[in-house]
C-alpha cells in the first residue's frame, strides 16, 4: 500500500489540457559538472523547486501540484546512507575525542557518565520529536521554521541567529583544533597559521562526510575492543595495562573529581559533544522520502548514545585516572595530545595506533567543520526566507548550494587566525561564550515545538493515528526533555555563580567575567528576542490558528494509516523486531 500511494503522487505531472501553474526545475537536464557544482553554470540561481519530495496520501490531496511546489529550493540529493551517517557519526568529533579529557579531569569517571547519560536521555526525546515533525514537515530550515510556526517568530529569530552564530564560531574552533592536532607530530613542521590556512581551504571545497563518519565509527569501535582487553590486563608487556586493571581508578583517585559541582560543570561539555545530532531535522528537506529514511536516522541516535558514547566513556574512566596531568586543561598538554583516546594508547605502548587515532581526530574535526557550514548555511537561508535575514541569503544555485549563506559561514573560519596572536585565546574564549548554551536552547525549542504541534494537531480535529511516525514518548517525552534542559540550565547557572575552586581572591570584574564566559548565551538570546519583537511585532498564535498544511508531505487518513500498520504487523517476527529497533 505504501509504495503504491507514494508512486501515485511522486510526479508533478499535470493533465495535458492544463498549462502548469508552477515552474519545476529538472536538474537531470543539466550537465554532470553543473550538478556537482564545478561549472560556471552551476553558480546560477536555480529557476525553481524540483518538486522532488514524495507526497504520501494521494486520495486526500486536492491540489497535488501545489503541494509538490510547496517545497524548498534545495534539491533532494541526500541518500539514505548520508542521512544515516549524519545521525550516527555526524557529531562524533572534538567533543568525544578531546573534550572528554577535560570532562574527566573536572567530573571524574562517574561524573562524566552521569552527565552524558542525562544529556543522552534528553537527546533521545529531542530526536524523537524531530522525527515526528520532520517526516510530516520536511521544510527549509527544519526546527527554526517550526519555531516560527508553532512557537513565536521573535523567539525563532533569537534561536535561529543564535544557532547560526554557534556553528559560525565552532568552525574556526574546529580549524584550530585540526591545526594543533597536526602539531602532535612536531610543532616545527609548519607555523599554526599555515595549518589553519590549509584546513580552512580543505573545508571550503570538501563536500563528502560519509567516509569520514565511517572512519570515526571504526576508530571508536576499535578503541572499545582494545580498551576492554587492556582493562582485563591483556595489554602489551611493559605497558600500564599488562595486568588486570578493573575499576582501580574508580577507587583511587575516586569516582568523582569535584562532587556535585563536577557533574554540573561538565553538562555543557556533554551537550557540545552531542551538538549536531539535530542536523537530521535540517537534512530532511534534502531527502526525497523522509517517511522512509528519517525513522532509521532518528532511532540510530539511541544506538549511538548507548554503544558509542556511553561505552567509550566507561572505558576511558576505567583506563585513565582523572588526575592524569596530560588531560585537557591540566596544563601540560593541549590539542590531540590531550585526547584520552591517545593517552590510553600511549599508556598501553601499542605502537602506531596513537598516530592512527590522531589522524582520525584530525579528519573528524574537519568533518565537524563541514557540519558547521551545512547547519549554519541552511539556517541562515531559512532566516532569509522568513524575512529575518537579508534576502541575498535565499539564493540557491543550480547545484543546490545556498551559495551566499555558505560563503558567509566560511568567512567566519578566518577567526581561527586570532589564535596566532598573543591575546587570541581571550578573544576566542568570548566567541565561544556567545554560543556556549546554544545547543541547549535549540533542543529546548524543538521539544516546545513538538508540544505546541501536538496541541494544534488535536485542536484542529486531527488524530495522532494520522501521523506517519509517532515520537516514542509522545508529548510526555518532550515535556520530560524540557524539564531536563531547564535543570541543566539551572546547574550551569549554579556553576557560573559558584565555580569550582571558589571565587576567593578574585575581583568583582573577574567574577563577572567568569560568569559571562559560562552564561553569555542567555543574555544574547534575550537581546535577540527583543530585537526580533521590536522588528516584526509578532506574537504566538493560538493552537487553532497555527498553519498545519504548508509544507506538509503526508496526508494519509486514519483509516489508511490503520491499514498500513495492520499490513506491517503481518510481517514475520524478526522483521517486526528489526523495524522496531532500527526503522519504522
Amino acid at each position: 500500500m505504501e509504495s503504491k500511494r507514494e508512486k501515485d503522487v511522486d510526479s508533478p505531472s499535470t493533465p495535458p489540457e492544463h498549462a502548469p501553474r508552477y515552474e519545476f526545475y529538472d536538474p537531470s537536464k543539466e550537465s554532470v559538472w553543473t550538478r556537482v557544482g564545478l561549472s560556471l553554470e552551476s553558480f546560477k540561481r536555480a529557476p525553481g523547486t524540483t518538486g522532488g519530495q514524495v507526497v504520501a496520501g494521494g486520495n486526500n490531496v486536492s491540489d497535488l501540484e501545489r503541494v509538490l511546489a510547496d517545497a524548498p529550493m534545495l534539491q533532494q540529493k541526500m541518500k539514505p546512507r548520508h542521512l544515516q551517517m549524519i545521525a550516527v557519526g555526524g557529531s562524533i568529533g572534538t567533543g568525544l575525542f578531546v573534550g572528554t579529557g577535560s570532562a574527566l579531569r573536572v567530573g571524574g569517571p562517574a561524573g562524566i557518565l552521569i552527565a552524558w547519560l542525562i544529556i543522552g536521555v534528553m537527546l533521545i526525546n529531542v530526536t524523537q520529536a524531530i522525527g515526528e515533525m520532520s517526516i510530516l514537515y520536511p521544510v527549509s530550515g527544519g526546527f527554526y521554521t517550526w519555531a516560527v510556526r508553532f512557537l513565536d517568530p521573535s523567539f525563532a529569530f533569537a534561536m535561529g541567529w543564535n544557532y547560526v552564530f554557534q556553528w559560525a564560531v565552532v568552525l574556526p574552533l574546529e580549524i584550530t583544533v585540526a591545526g594543533t592536532t597536526v602539531q602532535y607530530w612536531g610543532q616545527d613542521i609548519m607555523h599554526i597559521a599555515g595549518w589553519i590556512t590549509i584546513f580552512w581551504i580543505v573545508i571550503s571545497f570538501a563536500e563528502e562526510e560519509f567516509w569520514s563518519s565511517c572512519l570515526k565509527l571504526l576508530v571508536v569501535i576499535m578503541f572499545i575492543f582494545i580498551g576492554i582487553v587492556c582493562i582485563c590486563g591483556g595489554g602489551p608487556s611493559g605497558g600500564e595495562y599488562d595486568s588486570y586493571l578493573g575499576g582501580r581508578h574508580w577507587s583511587d583517585p575516586g569516582a568523582f573529581a569535584h562532587g556535585f559541582k563536577g557533574i554540573c560543570s561538565v553538562f555543557v561539555t556533554a551537550a557540545f559533544s552531542f551538538a549536531g545530532t539535530e542536523l537530521v531535522g535540517l537534512a530532511a528537506t534534502e531527502t526525497p522520502n523522509p517517511r522512509k529514511t528519517m525513522p532509521a536516522a532518528v532511532k540510530g541516535t539511541f544506538w549511538r548514545i548507548t554503544l558509542i558514547y556511553v561505552t567509550s566513556l566507561v572505558i576511558i574512566g576505567l583506563l585513565i585516572p582523572y588526575t592524569d596531568g596530560r588531560l585537557l586543561g591540566a596544563g601540560t598538554t593541549s590539542g590531540a595530545a590531550a585526547s584520552p583516546f591517545v593517552i590510553a594508547l600511549d599508556n598501553a605502548h601499542i605502537k602506531g595506533l596513537n598516530h592512527f587515532v590522531n589522524i582520525t581526530i584530525c579528519i573528524s574535526v574537519l568533518s565537524i567543520g563541514l557540519s558547521c557550514v551545512y547547519a549554519g548555511s541552511r539556517t541562515l537561508t531559512a532566516l532569509a526566507e522568513t524575512g529575518y535575514a537579508p534576502r541575498v541569503f535565499t539564493y540557491v544555485d543550480k547545484s543546490s548550494r545556498p551559495l551566499w549563506s555558505v560563503i558567509a559561514i566560511l568567512l567566519f573560519g578566518a577567526l581561527a587566525y586570532v589564535n596566532v596572536g598573543a591575546d587570541g585565546g581571550i578573544v576566542f574564549d568570548w566567541l565561544m561564550a556567545l554560543s556556549g548554551l546554544s545547543t541547549l536552547f535549540t533542543w529546548l525549542s524543538i521539544c516546545l515545538c513538538h508540544i505546541r504541534f501536538r496541541r494544534a494537531w488535536i485542536v484542529q480535529g486531527h488524530s495522532v493515528e494520522e501521523l506517519p511516525f509517532q515520537a516514542l514518548g509522545g508529548v510526555y517525552g518532550s515535556w520530560f526533555g524540557v524539564i531536563l534542559i531547564i535543570l541543566v540550565l539551572i546547574a550551569q547557572f549554579y556553576i557560573a555563580i559558584w565555580p569550582i575552586g571558589g571565587t576567593a581572591g578574585l575581583s568583582g570584574g573577574e567574577i563577572a567575567q567568569a560568569f559571562f564566559k559560562v552564561y553569555l548565551a542567555l543574555p544574547v538570546m534575550i537581546l535577540f528576542y527583543v530585537i526580533g519583537y521590536a522588528w516584526k511585532r509578532t506574537l504566538p498564535q493560538r493552537a487553532h490558528e497555527i498553519d498545519l498544511d504548508t509544507g506538509r508531505k503526508s496526508w494519509l487518513t486514519v483509516e489508511e494509516m490503520r491499514q498500513f500498520r495492520a499490513e506491517r504487523k503481518s510481517a514475520p517476527l524478526y522483521v517486526r523486531i528489526y523495524r522496531m529497533l532500527f526503522t519504522n
